[in-house]
């Protein structure tokens, strides 16, 4: 069996510490923890690791966040993966620094990179985790902050985070959304 693990965020050193780039950072750290890394590949960087009989397929797209859904919607084709079987892990505003919540549809929440996914696969039905950044920014400043590095004490909790979003990772391929849901959100 298949997956697709896309993690959103903006390709580039100038943006790898950033909020915005939970989604890199996220897949980075699984790949770390698998021994296996990335490549270049069609509308971004790929990898592929093998967890309990399920093959799962690793993408960074280097699309930039808000067109996220052209690299998403090629992979899937490309690997004949169900949508079902797709997995979009993301920043979100909405909620408190370190939350997650994991949902297997919904809107996109103003999220640009959903928003694009949505858009180019018709359909807001596909699982994703929202990982919370927080909302500490100033009206009209939400573009700087979520460009905006972690600051220290949000550092000094994401390598936990980082090793909760694996487990839940893991746990999609392997007992499925809804008990992987009941298990994690927010947790």
């Amino acid at each position: 069996m298949k997956y697709l693990i896309a993690g959103l965020g903006n390709p580039g050193y100038k943006y790898e510490k950033t909020r915005h780039n939970i989604g890199f950072m996220t897949l980075d750290a699984l790949a770390k923890a698998s021994n296996v890394s990335f490549e270049a590949a069609k509308l971004g960087e790929i990898t592929k690791l093998k967890h309990k009989g399920r093959t799962l397929i690793l993408l960074k797209p280097n699309t930039f966040m808000n067109l996220s859904g052209k690299a998403v919607q090629y992979w899937l084709t490309k690997e004949k993966i169900p949508l079902e079987n797709l997995l979009v892990v993301t920043d979100d505003l909405a909620l408190p620094y370190g939350s997650v919540r994991m949902r297997t549809k919904g809107s996109d929440g103003g999220h640009n990179g959903l928003k694009d996914i949505q858009l180019l696969l018709n359909t807001s039905q596909y699982p994703r985790i929202r990982f919370g950044v927080g909302s500490e920014f100033k009206q009209g400043s939400q573009v700087d902050y979520v460009l905006g590095e972690w600051n220290i004490d949000e550092a000094n909790l994401l390598t936990e985070r980082l090793e909760h979003l694996i487990k839940m990772i893991e746990n999609f391929t392997t007992i499925g959304a809804a008990r992987t849901m009941s298990e994690f959100n927010n947790k």
